[in-house]
């Protein structure tokens, strides 16, 4: 799945285009890269995202091509 489609459907990022935004400004890393957001995630990655002076670090658990509010929470780990 693409890393911006993931970060939407997990709701770290509540909307796709501000999670390519995101991307584009080189502030998201998979597995310690700068990553695209047409980069393929998979599970066991590890996701970091600088949102202004916050960094948030979490592990894929799962990879859905849609997910409910409530199962949105089982997608990731924080670390």
């Amino acid at each position: 799945m693409r890393l911006d489609k993931f970060l939407k459907v997990s709701r770290i990022i509540k909307r796709r285009t501000v999670a390519n935004e995101a991307c584009d400004a080189g502030r998201v890393f998979v597995n310690g890269k700068a990553a695209k957001a047409s980069l393929n995630v998979k599970e066991g990655d590890i996701l970091e995202i600088q949102f202004g002076n916050r960094n948030v670090k979490a592990e894929i658990l799962d990879v859905k091509d849609t997910a409910k509010k409530e199962e949105a929470k089982e997608l990731f780990r924080y670390l």
